[in-house]
């Protein structure tokens, strides 16, 4: 299951899971006038999911609703028995100066990036200890979650509070054979970056701060998905493995700044 997948990241997530053999559920969330390209989107990543000789699965929920959550959770259950991996994709950004954000739009931001990441991880591993136990839950945070970002206090904020329930899930169920692991994009080419991938003054100035000197594509983040999901990483659990191109290595540290020999 993949929250938020019916676009950028998560729907390529979705479809490199599926190219790996997995039956996928794909997670969305309408609302007003994206409806009809969110539709559009959906149907794109089904049709390749079944291309793939894999089954596709359209769950909508809220994942900010707890009833939603477990009424979603129940329903792929449901259809297929069991699950095996959690993606927690579903992410939302509300820019403003910290001091004139909204109570509104601050519980906003946590309530979909963390409560419902945790909404979320908790039903999933209800159901790995109801079987056998093993599952793999990963997080989609960013880099921002320990890099800060002026005018997103609160999304800066719910990624760092992803970094700890990573941690603390992966501690509490590492003996039931639960690994639970994070990715922390940095700039990457997706539907909401939009703004600055379209203008060529804004995007150099986005990839003048990556040391790889570009920015990273939903596929890559796909790719590394599909790592933690498989069995070549069944030692890893905890950690959040930074996906950027060199975005947390303190770039303006290239020219060193010392003055000593």
């Amino acid at each position: 299951m993949i929250t938020g997948s019916s676009t950028g990241i998560g729907q390529a997530i979705a479809i490199r899971l599926a190219q790996e053999g997995a039956n996928v559920a794909i997670n969305y969330l309408t609302e007003g006038k994206e409806a009809g390209i969110t539709g559009k989107m959906v149907r794109h990543a089904c049709q390749v999911i079944r291309e793939a000789g894999c089954k596709d699965l359209v769950v909508q929920a809220d994942v900010s609703s707890e009833d939603q959550v477990v009424k979603m959770f129940d329903e792929v259950i449901g259809k297929w028995d069991r699950l095996d991996i959690l993606v927690n994709n579903a992410g939302i950004q509300k820019p403003s100066p910290s001091h004139e954000t909204t109570m509104e739009d601050f519980d906003k931001v946590i309530a979909v990036n963390l409560r419902g990441a945790y909404l979320c991880a908790r039903e999933a591993i209800r159901h790995f200890l109801s079987r056998e136990g093993d599952g793999v839950i990963i997080n989609i945070s960013s880099v921002h979650q320990i890099i800060p970002k002026p005018k997103y206090i609160s999304y800066s904020i719910s990624k760092a509070g992803m970094a700890n329930l990573t941690r603390t899930l992966a501690l509490e169920y590492a003996d039931k054979g639960v690994r639970v692991n994070a990715i922390g994009p940095g700039a990457i080419i997706t539907p909401i970056n939009r703004a600055w991938i379209n203008d060529p003054k804004s995007r150099a100035e986005v990839e003048s701060h990556i040391p790889m000197g570009r920015a990273g594509t939903a596929e890559e983040i796909a790719a590394v998905v599909a790592f933690l999901s498989s069995d070549d990483a069944l030692y890893i659990t905890g950690q959040t493995i930074y996906t950027c191109g060199g975005l947390t290595l303190y770039p303006d540290f290239r020219t060193p700044w010392s003055s000593g020999e």
